[in-house]
């Protein structure tokens, strides 16, 4: 009996390593396809899958090839690649590794995607003002993905974690292949007519463009739009965007990020509930301390407006006005009679027969020296009248008549030329014992 030759699963993967990198035809690729499930690393590495309508191949291209592409790449971008088979010993898997790589158009699936985002966009579809707020505090959060995978464990331990407050209520939908845009909508439209949710997280963990379809479908975006209640899309990774994270009211970048942004931070808020009670607490013993200063001061306010007191208070008042009173009664009436006494003194010694004849001399005096000092001034008035009258006399123009001059008027104006008068005018000529009215002739200048 021959004896069997088992071999280890490395030697087997040795064995396979050696036979598809040593393979000739394996050793120099060249492949055209499109590229799926792409992922950049931080150190510029890429790994993605080539993939045609009917298989894929994963492949990864490391910086030093990178750095010399002349073009970013993305999902769903049609590439010419260059490489070779290499197979990953410690998981036994094989992949294309790329050296050099070239745009060779768009993906089919990619091109339906920006049409259909494009016909939306001018739908109004992800316009802001179509945007529901997400509710603080949900009592319920509704989910609608796959009951099996990674994101629902993800989305309830993170809901758990942060906000155990919340129920939750997991609407188990397809979330991939035939089928998936039924069952995603439907749920959608079923959770917004049980009115028991108070937002609803769709989503899915990360996958390839086809993978990720679904929630692309018009039908998936449709019910997104016209759901009541708020909806966080949480599709994918960080990377990945459908058409129903730009419809949705609120994105996620992961299903974890999803629960996140669904719920408050428990442990923030027993931090903001311990602060608002310990500004509480200081407020209300502030409060209380200033209550017992103002206590205090109405104690104080009370005692002193007793009525026993006030009573007291007005009485003392009334003495002390009664003996105000009194005292002040006393040195009037003792001023008063120091008055009395000082007159009665004056009058004893007044001689009221002495005093009106010393008047009556006073007054003779007065009369005296007021005749005098009237004629003193009617003389000078007198003197002053003939300087006048003498002025005036000498100033007379009827005087200047009687010493043989004469005055020629013209409309009862005095003529001092005879541009003042035209011929054939009349003039009028005043002498000492008349006047004359005559008609001038005849013009000369001397």
């Amino acid at each position: 009996m021959e004896e069997k030759k088992y071999l280890t699963v490395t030697a087997l993967t040795k064995y396979l390593k050696h036979v598809l990198e040593s393979d000739p035809h394996l050793s120099k690729i060249y492949l055209r396809g499109e590229v799926s499930n792409l992922t950049k690393h931080s150190r510029g590495h890429y790994y993605f899958s080539l993939k045609d309508e009917n298989a894929q191949i994963r492949a990864v291209m490391f910086a030093s090839q990178t750095r010399k592409l002349n073009f970013s790449l993305k999902e769903g971008d049609k590439v010419l690649v260059f490489g070779s088979i290499n197979v990953y010993e410690p998981s036994g898997s094989y992949s294309l590794l790329v050296y050099e790589m070239e745009p060779d158009g768009i993906g089919a699936l990619y091109l339906a995607y920006e049409k259909l985002k494009k016909e939306l966009a001018e739908k109004g579809y992800f316009k802001a003002e179509h945007k529901k707020a997400i509710p603080k505090y949900p009592n319920t959060i509704g989910v609608i993905t796959s009951p099996t995978g990674a994101a629902i464990r993800d989305i309830i331990n993170t809901i758990k974690r942060r906000y155990p407050l919340t129920k939750v209520i997991l609407y188990p939908t397809l979330v991939q292949g035939e089928g998936a845009k039924k069952s995603i909508s439907d749920n959608i439209i079923k959770a917004n007519s049980q009115g028991l949710v108070d937002v609803l997280i769709v989503g899915r963990g990360g996958g390839s463009i086809e993978d990720l379809w679904a929630f692309n479908e018009i039908e998936v975006v449709e019910a997104i739009f016209n759901s009541n209640i708020p909806i966080i899309s949480a599709i994918g990774h960080e990377t990945d965007f459908t058409l129903s994270d730009f419809v949705s009211d609120l994105r996620a970048p992961t299903p974890t990020a999803g629960a996140e942004l669904a719920t408050p931070d428990i442990n923030i808020l027993k931090r903001e509930i311990k602060q608002t009670a310990e500004t509480i607490k200081s407020w209300f013993s502030q409060e209380i301390r200033q209550r017992e200063v103002l206590l205090v001061h109405l104690e104080e306010r009370l005692s002193l407006l007793h009525p026993l007191k006030k009573i007291a208070e007005i009485k003392r008042h009334y003495e002390k006005l009664k003996a105000d009173l009194k005292r002040n009664y006393q040195w009037q009436l003792l001023t008063k009679k120091q008055s009395y006494q000082l007159l009665n003194n004056a009058y004893q010694k007044f001689d009221l027969k002495t005093i009106v004849n010393l008047k009556k001399e006073v007054l003779i005096t007065k009369e005296e020296q007021l005749k005098v000092n009237l004629n003193r001034l009617l003389t000078t008035k007198q003197q002053t009248l003939a300087l006048k009258l003498n002025s005036l006399e000498y100033l007379n123009p009827l005087k200047l008549l009687k010493g043989g001059y004469s005055i020629t008027t013209h409309n009862d104006k005095r003529i001092t030329s005879i541009d003042e008068v035209e011929l054939n005018e009349e003039i009028t000529t005043y002498f000492k014992d008349g006047k004359l009215t005559t008609k001038v002739k005849k013009k000369e200048r001397l």
